[in-house]
């Protein structure tokens, strides 16, 4: 599980809208696979990542997020990358400014969104970002345990 605590929305902020990607919080999970049965597009997509960061990717990576507008519940398929997928668990205001805990399942909200059985956990991490609507954001992150 994990927790957040959102002080405000972004204006314009989409996850799905690659132009106002943003989110005020993410919970993010990266997993390993078969990078070899992915489409050549793709694996050259991961072969760039890894010559400019000096890392390879994860072969799958799984976000939790709040949204300013759609539903709890929707999958977004990342516009960049499919091999990014996210899960809107809280959207829009009527929860800001408390405590909001999460208790999901890792492994069935994967086969959600990727269609298949995930592979080894091997990231994690929190993120707000702004940058693509030019804005700030104030949120803190409560212990993310996994069971």
């Amino acid at each position: 599980g994990f927790s957040w605590w959102v002080q405000s929305l972004i204006p314009g902020a989409n996850v799905s809208d690659i132009d106002h990607e943003d989110a005020v919080a993410r919970v993010i999970f990266g997993f390993a696979g078969d990078v070899d049965k992915l489409p050549l597009k793709t694996r050259m997509k991961f072969e760039l990542a890894q010559a400019l960061t000096g890392e390879a990717p994860p072969y799958a990576t799984l976000m939790y997020v709040w949204d300013s507008k759609l539903p709890v519940g929707t999958v977004v398929i990342n516009a960049r990358s499919d091999r990014i997928r996210k899960i809107v668990v809280d959207s829009g205001p009527l929860q800001l400014r408390r405590w909001r805990d999460h208790r999901r399942d890792l492994a069935a909200d994967f086969r959600l969104a990727f269609g298949e059985a995930p592979g080894a956990l091997i990231s994690m991490a929190v993120m707000t970002d702004t940058d693509n609507n030019r804005a700030t954001a104030r949120t803190w992150y409560g212990v993310v345990e996994l069971k």
